[in-house]
């Protein structure tokens, strides 16, 4: 943080070369909200060119509210396309205007949805209280919540393109057809997502009734068979090939290392890595909470290396910032990682410059492969399932497929072949 006597705004600009910016930033309506925002800025470790740039257009902003006679409480997002345009008219509009003031206006308003002034239509409506009841009543990832949501929308604008929907209309047939279409335009994994999305949907307007009658029945099934797939996995010597890969003498490689050996011998998904905070560390006890998907949390034991790693990462690489997130990117804002794809790209180019060839390169191979390699040294399937934390035995059957000693005890021989 900066001292006590030093405000944020002179740490980016000199009262005697820059008088008339700061006299911008320190008066009008805005003056409170900019050094708010300049807090930020510094907090979040933006270089202090970058920084300059986005405080000077929005000093230029707070003048040009003064001169409309516009307080901050008044401002919307038509405010923000006035401004714009006018600065574009101008000739004076810079790339990285609009990143700024939109930066400001989350920061003004970090409850609206919205960009457009106008009113949400009903559909929209709807779709932001199947996301809430999605969020809410059944704990969802916002992961999944993102996955079910365009799927939502597209059955939504099918049928019901130009009135209020009114969904006692709704038919078996019209369901059919949706999921049809939907199954040609796309892969059969993510038709099967659209089915559960569309399911669940049907199943939130019978819990608010707004239908009658159970609707999801009536969407089809897509055959994908369980058990269907051998689960993608890598020998030992390559996740260490993998895990030696880190420059661990650089921040990242050691951010990159820690990451890679949390995946690696805790199984971990990626979404449980971006979620984790410092207070999730109880070093004293060794122990790691993991905050899991539907809202489940479970306090795992921290092996060893895994805890030197990340300790190692905290104490001489994490920069210095205010979130609370173990993890943090390495270019400003410095904050956490936004969503799981960090993590799997993460992954992606660790496998790259290892030289591991893989069909599949997802984060989720390293926890495929943890399952694989103790069933393997001789681990039950029960707890193969305790560590991964699947909530059913029937999650944690696939890798029965795997144990190929176990599989030639029970195989039956072939007819006419050797005995």
């Amino acid at each position: 943080m900066l001292g006590f006597m030093e405000t944020p705004l002179n740490h980016f600009f000199s009262e005697r070369s820059d008088p008339r910016t700061l006299d911008a930033l320190r008066r009008g309506p805005l003056a409170a909200h900019l050094r708010t925002y300049a807090q930020q800025l510094h907090d979040q470790g933006y270089a202090v060119s970058s920084s300059r740039l986005q405080l000077r257009v929005l000093g230029h902003f707070n003048r040009w509210l003064q001169s409309k006679g516009l307080a901050a409480e008044q401002i919307d997002s038509s405010t923000l396309e006035r401004y714009v345009r006018c600065r574009r008219k101008s000739g004076k509009l810079r790339r990285g205007d609009t990143a700024a003031l939109s930066r400001l206006w989350r920061m003004l308003r970090p409850d609206e949805v919205e960009t457009s002034s106008s009113p949400p239509s009903a559909c929209q409506i709807v779709l932001r209280q199947f996301q809430l009841y999605l969020r809410q009543e059944r704990g969802l990832a916002e992961a999944t919540i993102a996955c079910y949501t365009p799927v939502v929308r597209a059955f939504l604008a099918e049928c019901f393109p130009t009135e209020i929907p009114d969904f006692h209309w709704l038919c078996a047939s019209a369901i059919a057809d949706f999921v049809q279409r939907q199954a040609q335009r796309t892969t059969t994994k993510h038709a099967a997502n659209a089915v559960s999305a569309l399911r669940s949907f049907l199943r939130h307007l019978l819990h608010r009734g707004a239908i009658d009658t159970d609707l999801a029945v009536c969407v089809p099934t897509i055959a994908t068979w369980s058990l269907s797939n051998v689960p993608k996995f890598l020998p030992a010597e390559q996740i260490q090939r993998v895990l030696s890969s880190c420059d661990r003498n650089t921040a990242i490689g050691k951010r990159n290392y820690a990451i890679l050996l949390l995946l690696a011998r805790l199984g971990l998904r990626a979404g449980e890595v971006v979620a984790l905070t410092l207070e999730d560390l109880d070093w004293e006890a060794g122990l790691i909470t993991v905050r899991a998907k539907c809202k489940r949390v479970t306090q795992m034991p921290l092996p060893v290396e895994a805890g030197a790693a990340v300790a190692d990462y905290l104490c001489q690489a994490r920069p210095h910032c205010s979130c609370r997130r173990v993890f943090i990117r390495d270019k400003a804002p410095l904050v956490g990682f936004a969503n799981s794809v960090a993590i799997c790209s993460l992954v992606d180019r660790a496998l790259q410059r290892a030289g591991v060839e893989s069909a599949y390169r997802g984060s989720h191979l390293f926890r495929h492969s943890l399952a694989t390699q103790m069933l393997k040294q001789g681990a039950s399937l029960p707890e193969i399932g305790d560590l991964l934390r699947h909530r059913r035995p029937d999650t944690t059957a696939i890798y029965a497929k795997v144990d190929l000693v176990s599989l030639r005890a029970i195989a039956l021989p072939w007819p006419g072949g050797g005995r």
